[in-house]
């Protein structure tokens, strides 16, 4: 967050502390209750909910992903509002994020938020998303533990595997298996997957297998992939998954000066017209945003400018910051380099600017020093014609910074 969004922040606190947000309140849907919820201060208004598959969970269409947002009183603001879901994780801010989350939803009703986090599992093999004979079960459910114990609760929502790309990983029987041990405890009440790649496999696989109630996808309208993500979505409801929509943003800006913001408001819109989508999670880190998320929620509408401004990207040539996470360009890179792992890095830098996650990311993908310094020319070839080692190169450099100056 840089200073300006911090003085509008501040600004905007006293504004929402002195009359609420403006014209946003809503009755809380939470555990498929419809009662107003004691937590929310406003006069109640409705906003659209829909049930999140076969979990009987009645929530606002936006949520609040959380990862990004490191003031407290934005969350409390959002709750405040209306909005019910936050969805953080295990590694976001190094563990700060579960632990401010759990600070602000102390003492509120339990059947007024719902909470949703994820756990990655140790010893997957990033570039290829197998999971490996190092992936037990065991540290899984200690890293679930610490993270119940920084929200101060004794069970969650949702609980994810986190960051699936296989059919393989999605079926994977011993983390399914200790998942579902935590679920019978009453630790977690449903169980889902993260998905950035491989989107359609992933979302096919967790309605086949019977397990999981909940897939947390990317979905946006840049993936060029987009009739077959339809399909596996369409599939996955009739079985009665939940889906969540995630990355609804593409990136949220065109190009990393960020000179050229995406409409976020047409872009959580386009998400939404698909009636599939339980909720999605937008990344706000400012009481504008906040704001302007409820605004979508009174009406999801797109409108003919907003169609065209999701063209942007066209007129102005650029190719934006999004990574469809696909894969392909690791095959045809000559030292089999984990590209999407630093592109989403890219996105977290430029996009987002939440460089701890950007940094944690790349970390991951073990580059070399001198990434690309070795080839004449690059072999890689983008399907969504991204500068592959431009980008690559750039986002490097994060790695240089000390974990601890960024923490």
């Amino acid at each position: 967050m840089d200073r300006d969004d911090r003085l509008r922040n501040r600004r905007d606190f006293l504004k929402v502390g002195a009359a609420g947000v403006a014209g946003a309140a809503l009755i809380p849907h939470a555990m498929g209750q419809d009662q107003a919820s004691s937590a929310s201060p406003a006069k109640a208004r409705s906003f659209p909910c829909r049930e999140l598959g076969r979990t009987g969970l009645k929530l606002p269409v936006v949520s609040m992903g959380v990862m990004n947002a490191d003031n407290p009183n934005l969350v409390r603001a959002a709750l405040d509002a209306g909005i019910v879901h936050l969805d953080t994780a295990h590694s976001y801010q190094f563990g700060r994020n579960e632990e401010m989350v759990g600070g602000v939803i102390k003492g509120r009703p339990r059947d007024s938020f719902v909470i949703g986090t994820k756990v990655v599992p140790d010893g997957a093999d990033r570039r290829t998303g197998q999971f490996t004979a190092e992936t037990r079960p065991e540290p899984f459910v200690e890293k679930f533990e610490l993270s119940l114990k920084r929200l101060g609760l004794d069970h969650v929502d949702i609980l994810y595997l986190h960051n699936v790309s296989t059919r393989e990983a999605a079926l994977f029987e011993p983390l399914l298996a200790a998942m579902a041990r935590l679920k019978e405890q009453g630790k977690a009440r449903f169980l889902g997957l993260s998905t950035h790649r491989n989107e359609p496999e992933v979302i096919r696989a967790a309605a086949a297998g019977k397990v999981i109630d909940v897939v947390l996808t990317a979905y946006n309208f840049r993936q060029p992939h987009l009739a077959d993500m339809h399909a596996a979505m369409a599939e996955a409801a009739a079985a009665g998954v939940g889906l969540v929509a995630m990355k609804t943003q593409a990136g949220a800006y065109w190009d990393k000066e960020r000179q050229h913001p995406i409409n976020m408001k047409a872009a959580l819109k386009w998400a939404l017209q698909n009636p599939h989508v339980g909720t999605t999670i937008p990344g706000f880190t400012t009481f504008d945003q906040l704001e302007e998320d409820l605004a979508v929620m009174a009406d999801l509408t797109l409108s003919p400018k907003e169609l065209d401004d999701l063209k942007q990207g066209e007129k102005l040539g650029v190719t934006g910051l999004y990574c469809r996470q696909c894969g392909e360009c690791v095959a045809l890179c000559r030292h089999g380099l984990d590209i999407p792992a630093a592109m989403r890095g890219y996105m977290y830098a430029y996009g987002y600017r939440n460089l701890a996650e950007a940094r944690t990311t790349v970390a991951a993908a073990v580059l070399p020093a001198d990434v690309c310094g070795d080839c004449d020319r690059c072999t890689v070839r983008c399907a969504m014609g991204h500068d592959i080692r431009g980008r690559v190169a750039d986002i490097a450099r994060i790695t240089a910074i000390p974990e601890d100056f960024l923490a």
